[in-house]
């Protein structure tokens, strides 16, 4: 793990030479989906869509969404989550709570990279189950389609990079579920549970209360298999460090003196320096952190 870290700084370096440094981000709620694939962080449009937004949340909050797999994938259009769970091979749709009202905006569209709630024909039907778009839909997932989607946050880059990461798979057509993402081929016909896109947990990140834990989210999105961020990461200060400890992996962020610094003490002593706080908060930004 210690040896992919240098690496991971030199491709860092790139990424920062060609970002744009914009405006910060205005405080938002952000989710985080953890997947067999990776970590997808959704950050939502409160103000905006605040039914959508607490619909999502209450889901969220609820372990709705925890166990479930992607079902539909659909290349050049959708991702889709949100609805199913598989136990023992018995595959059921989650408890719903009442559909919400549509609250599809010109100002959201449905752009690459943007969340929105999936719903029947019917204009206020949407419950549990979203989509991310993998390309500009705006057009066709506008108001002449019914009435809209409605669009209630957005996919930060680490994450999307995961969103094609799945839509790359193969699918299959199974039974209720024509275009289902395949994580492993099939052996013989039969569905399993190891070849299913599974999203193991959905929670709401802490806020973040200075630029060292905007820091760590970004790296824990872009290191996810190697810090395995679960939600039992815990932060202190031990002087001349902030820490972030992740138990999953046994690993330490740190920052100290304006440097990002990784340490895994079952491994080795040596704590790697990364880059400087200064360097990565472009990205970060950039990224939607």
């Amino acid at each position: 793990m210690l040896e992919s870290f240098p690496r991971a700084m030199a491709a860092l370096r790139l990424m920062l030479l060609a970002c744009l440094l914009g405006p910060a981000l205005a405080s938002a709620t952000t989710v985080r989906l953890l997947t067999s694939l990776g970590v997808i962080d959704v950050v939502l449009y409160d103000a905006a869509a605040p039914a959508s937004v607490a619909n999502f949340l209450a889901y969220v909050q609820g372990g709705s969404y925890d166990g479930t797999f992607i079902h539909r994938k659909v290349p050049g259009f959708v991702v889709q989550g949100g609805g199913y769970t598989w136990n023992g091979g018995s595959v059921a749709h989650i408890p719903t709570q009442a559909p919400i009202v549509l609250e599809y905006g010109a100002d959201r569209p449905n752009v690459r990279g943007s969340i929105a709630m999936a719903r029947s024909s019917g204009l206020n039907t949407a419950t549990s189950e979203w989509f991310v778009n993998l390309v500009d839909n705006t057009t066709t997932l506008g108001p002449t389609n019914g009435g809209g989607y409605a669009v209630f946050g957005h996919v930060t880059t680490p994450g999307l990079r995961v969103i094609d990461t799945i839509a790359e798979k193969p699918t299959v057509n199974a039974g209720p579920f024509p275009t289902l993402p395949l994580l492993t081929p099939l052996v013989g016909n039969t569905v399993q549970r190891e070849n299913l896109i599974f999203v193991q947990g959905a929670r709401v990140l802490p806020a973040a209360t200075n630029d060292a834990d905007r820091v760590f989210q970004l790296m824990e999105a872009v290191f996810a298999e190697v810090l395995k961020p679960d939600g039992t990461e815990t932060s202190q200060t031990s002087d001349p460090f902030y820490l972030r400890y992740y138990p999953a992996s046994g690993s330490y962020l740190g920052v100290a003196d304006g440097m990002v610094y990784y340490l895994v003490p079952a491994i080795s002593d040596r704590v790697t320096s990364f880059l400087p706080v200064a360097e990565l908060m472009p990205l970060v930004m950039a990224w939607g952190y």
